[in-house]
């Protein structure tokens, strides 16, 4: 399974990719104004020094919700750099738009996916990935995770090539669940990809380990 980090902060993206274990940046318009990042210019800018600490793809987000609006973004967007994957809202211009897009060879993550019918329409119209949101859906009484397996599912038996983001993850057994279920990738906050190295027995070997190295060594 991929990890993408899900942020606009150049610092946390920089130190996931010091980790070596980074597959690539998810971003959306909400992210860009966390980190005070406004205007056409500057959020271009941002994308691009995104697209230069990492190796992998980076998802970009349309604005538009029209589908004229769409295309000038989403061509915009891919020829900024060629790690840019465009995204693309579940609507019905957001599906006109993915297949126009992919008919360009532009990818395209169909973002704000709530059910399997929403990811089949995404997969038909050519998306490179879909982002089934799961923590939006348990803070919804709905389980995200299931969503996750059932979308796999039916994806592997009828062959599409869209792979499965799961998005919106809050937490370090979110990740361990969508491993589970054969998430293709998985786009966390950093606490939750650092979250995978804590263990509490872990934490008492090295300390055992230290102290028996000091205890031998300081005779």
């Amino acid at each position: 399974m991929k990890f993408f980090i899900d942020t606009a902060n150049l610092e946390q993206i920089k130190e996931a990719q010091a980790m070596g274990i980074l597959d690539g940046v998810t971003t959306n318009p909400s992210l860009m104004a966390k980190e005070g990042i406004s205007g056409d210019e500057n959020v271009l800018n941002h994308y691009k020094a995104i697209c230069e600490i990492v190796d992998g793809d980076v998802s970009a987000e349309v604005i538009a919700t029209d589908y004229e609006g769409m295309i000038k973004e989403g061509e915009m967007l891919a020829a900024l750099h060629p790690q840019i994957v465009v995204k693309v809202p579940i609507t019905e211009n957001g599906i006109k738009a993915i297949k126009y897009l992919s008919g360009k060879n532009i990818r395209t993550n169909c973002t704000l996916i709530f059910s399997t019918g929403q990811a089949l329409l995404a997969a038909k119209a050519g998306a490179t990935y879909v982002s089934p949101f799961i923590g939006r859906l348990d803070d919804n009484s709905t389980d995200g995770i299931k969503l996750i397996e059932q979308i796999v599912d039916f994806f592997n038996y009828y062959g599409y090539e869209t792979q499965v983001l799961a998005a919106s993850i809050r937490n370090t057994m979110h990740i361990i669940r969508c491993l589970e279920v054969g998430a293709d990738v998985a786009t966390c906050p950093l606490s939750a990809i650092k979250g995978l190295l804590n263990h509490p027995l872990t934490d008492i070997g090295l300390a055992q380990f230290l102290a028996d190295h000091k205890r031998v060594n300081n005779k």
